[in-house]
């Protein structure tokens, strides 16, 4: 849960573990995670499961606006559904440059015989989805990544970065750490607490290019994108896709 007690303009906070007042009613799962204290620990924590929609409400009731999710599911916590490219602009440029490398990105993915999949973030990013077969682990996503972003950083650089502290970057920075266990993204279809709440929101690759505007996804229009097209996120959690090939192919090619 990412909580705003103050309302979307104000202070945040992250909160994993199931409050103590959480209705019974929403279920919960026992998984390990990380502490953000220093040294990082592991912990037990009691998270919440928000599968329909009066838990969603709850959630809502309890000042949380983007949700933001694992990218593995509980009956297989360690084996996650997608590897996630995630792309945030760094001070310098901005969205046209962020649409550029995702192109980039799917076109790197497209040598590789993977499909992939694209959402805005509902912020400044695009986050790109290659929805995997759920074997694989952390590891083998975090490294595949990896060496993608990398070999893309020194094909274009000043446009493609993987340096992570932000005072020295420039460019669009592909996170690959994000690809790891108990690391969350906000969630496909989640509200952001930007002006005009826009909306995180799946799209097809037609309508990555020149002019789109991640701000033009309100509510309303998500709603009616749905009803036109139906989920166009659906395949990300569909998977069945292997990454053993690829993985071998891109740490041959270093």
């Amino acid at each position: 849960m990412k909580r705003y007690p103050d309302g979307a303009y104000g202070k945040f906070f992250f909160q994993k573990d199931a409050p103590s007042h959480m209705p019974e009613w929403i279920k919960r799962v026992e998984l390990m995670v990380s502490t953000r204290e220093k040294p990082r620990q592991r912990r037990k924590i009691q998270a919440p499961l928000v599968n329909d929609e009066l838990a969603l409400l709850w959630m809502v009731n309890m000042g949380s606006i983007d949700m933001n999710t694992w990218y593995s599911r509980v009956d297989k916590p360690g084996r996650p559904d997608f590897v996630l490219f995630d792309l945030d602009p760094s001070d310098d440029v901005g969205f046209p440059e962020t649409i550029q490398v995702a192109q980039l990105v799917k076109q790197a993915l497209d040598a590789l015989e993977l499909e992939s999949c694209v959402k805005t973030s509902g912020s400044d990013g695009i986050h790109v989805l290659v929805p995997i077969a759920r074997r694989h682990s952390y590891d083998e996503t975090r490294e595949f990544a990896e060496i993608v972003a990398s070999a893309l950083a020194r094909t274009h650089h000043g446009l493609v970065t993987t340096e992570w502290t932000r005072a020295k970057r420039r460019g669009v920075l592909i996170d690959s750490n994000q690809n790891g266990e108990g690391k969350t993204i906000a969630s496909v279809y989640s509200v952001r607490p930007r002006e005009g709440a826009p909306v995180s929101t799946p799209l097809r690759w037609d309508e990555v290019k020149e002019g789109l505007e991640p701000r033009q996804f309100t509510m309303d229009v998500v709603r009616e994108r749905i009803e036109q097209n139906g989920d166009l996120f659906a395949p990300v959690l569909n998977g069945g896709q292997s990454l053993s090939a690829a993985l071998k192919a891109v740490r041959r090619r270093g």
